[in-house]
This record gives structure tokens, C-alpha cells and sequence, in this order.
């Protein structure tokens, strides 16, 4: 299918961006499009404005320092998983960043993107909200900070205005002695996961966050769980679903088979 019509605007700074999108109740921002386009393709969406941020300067930065890594809107998910500082600082970024998708995708998809979509079979918005991360946004009153917990409000809902534009995402770092790990099943590699796992272990306290299970990306408190019993203490704060790929009883095992294999690989990892 075709996609229905709309304006398409190109904006050489930031404020004429917010002005356009302002301008419009029923813009929509376009960076890497890798999950707009195929829902306008689909008229799954029909915006009346794309507001097309690919020409603004500055906002393709990857930065990692001794507090947590910050990424640039325009920051492709390619230039963020190359980056070795982003690795050593923030090492769960990465590993889920090798399963976004293909390499096509990730080569022009952004992680900020991704992460304001707020879809909850991603794994970026998942990775946001475990690490308690925040995204910074600017719009006609300023700029803001939402934090990972409150950005997400529904299925494909963020608490994003409409006249704001998502600039940059910060991930803090992982504190020493700390593990990650993540983990995902998927019928092809580069499909939308079934199921996915990730774990942060910090001292005495368990977190585990999940993907492709609940209507928003979720996260459960595992602390003090024994590991037999991770997986269905996990399964009683989350709501598996059924659809054609996988029946919810299917997803409620993955959930315990993966949440088992995460948290151990954590605390392998902070050991």
C-alpha cells in the first residue's frame, strides 16, 4: 500500500523543527523512519505533516563518559553498537543493540527513535527503563527531562507532547561490581522478538525487564527471589499475550526460561 498524503517539511534548526511541528497537531517527527514509514505504508498512520529532522546539526552525537552514555537523536543504532566506549561504560546497550533488527535497519534507524516510538517488542525503551535511564526533549516551552519511568504510557504512547522533539537519551553507567546480560527468542534472527530477557544484578538487588510480554516495556523487582522461582515470581507482575506468533502460555515459558538464564548471566558477569 501507499502511504496516505501528507506535508513533508525539512528543517534547518531545532526551533524552526518545534515551530512545524507545533504549527500541525497532526505532524509526526521522521529521523531513521525504520518504524514510521512502515506504519505509513501500512496506513497504520496517517500523519498530515512529517517534520524531517535529518538536517538538523548536532544531534548525531554518541557520548560515553564516568556517569552513563548520551545519545543523540540522529545517533544511528550501527554508530552506537560500533562504539567501544559505549561498551565499557554501559555494556547492556550493545548487547541489545545486536539484536535490533538487521544490519540494513540498524544502519539508518536511530536508538532515540526507537525509544520515543515506545514500542514494547523493542528493545531499546525495554533497556531505557531497566538501567532507570531518561530521555531530554525540547519543544515551545524549553527543554525537559522525562524520566524512563514516565515516558511510557501505553501501547506506541510516550508522554512526549506533540510539539516536542526527542534530542537525546542518557543511559546511566553500570556501576562497579554490577552485571548485565540480555537475551531474546525470535523465529528469524532480525524478527520482532517472542520473548526478551534483560537482567541488572547490583549488589544484593535483582532487576529483570522485558520485551514483547506486556503492552509497555516492563520491569520487575527480583530481589531476594530464589532462582528457582524467578520466572513465576516475574509472570505475576507481567500479562503474556496471545497472538499469531506465539500463544501466551508459550511466552509465560519463555519468560522462565530466559529470566533464569539473564539473571544468571549477570551475576556471572558482576562476580
Amino acid at each position: 500500500m501507499k502511504p496516505a498524503p501528507f506535508d513533508y517539511v525539512r528543517p534547518g534548526s531545532l526551533d524552526d523543527a518545534i515551530v512545524a511541528l507545533a504549527g500541525d497537531p497532526g505532524a509526526k517527527v521522521l529521523a531513521g523512519g525504520q518504524s514510521l514509514v512502515p506504519l505509513l505504508s501500512m496506513r497504520l498512520a496517517a500523519p498530515s505533516r512529517l517534520v524531517d529532522i535529518n538536517g538538523l546539526p548536532g544531534l548525531d552525537s554518541v557520548e560515553a563518559g564516568p556517569d552513563g552514555v548520551r545519545i543523540g537523536a540522529l545517533a544511528r543504532h550501527a554508530d552506537v553498537l560500533a562504539s567501544d566506549d559505549v561498551r565499557r561504560v554501559q555494556p547492556l546497550v550493545s548487547l541489545a543493540l545486536a539484536d535490533v533488527a538487521h544490519a540494513t535497519i540498524r544502519n539508518r534507524g536511530t536508538t532515540v527513535g526507537s525509544i520515543v516510538h515506545a514500542d514494547a517488542a523493542a528493545e531499546m525503551p525495554m533497556v531505557l527503563r531497566l538501567l532507570g535511564g531518561s530521555v531530554d526533549v525540547a519543544g515551545p516551552s524549553g527543554r525537559r527531562t522525562i524520566k524512563a519511568d514516565d515516558l511510557f504510557v501505553g501501547p506506541l504512547e510516550s508522554s512526549l507532547h506533540h510539539d516536542e522533539i526527542a534530542v537525546s537519551a542518557f543511559f546511566p553507567a553500570l556501576p562497579a561490581g554490577a552485571g548485565v546480560a540480555f537475551e531474546e527468542i525470535a523465529r528469524r534472527h532480525g524478527d520482532y522478538a517472542l520473548c526478551g530477557v534483560a537482567a541488572l544484578v547490583t549488589d544484593d538487588a535483582v532487576h529483570a525487564g522485558y520485551l514483547s510480554v506486556c503492552d509497555v516495556p516492563t520491569v520487575v523487582d527480583l530481589t531476594g527471589v530464589a532462582d528457582g522461582d524467578l520466572g513465576d515470581a516475574a509472570l505475576e507482575h507481567l500479562d503474556p499475550g496471545d497472538d499469531i506468533h506465539a500463544s501466551a502460555a508459550y511466552r509465560s515459558q519463555l519468560v522462565r526460561v530466559l529470566t533464569a538464564r539473564v539473571v544468571a548471566a549477570a551475576r556471572r558477569m558482576a562476580a
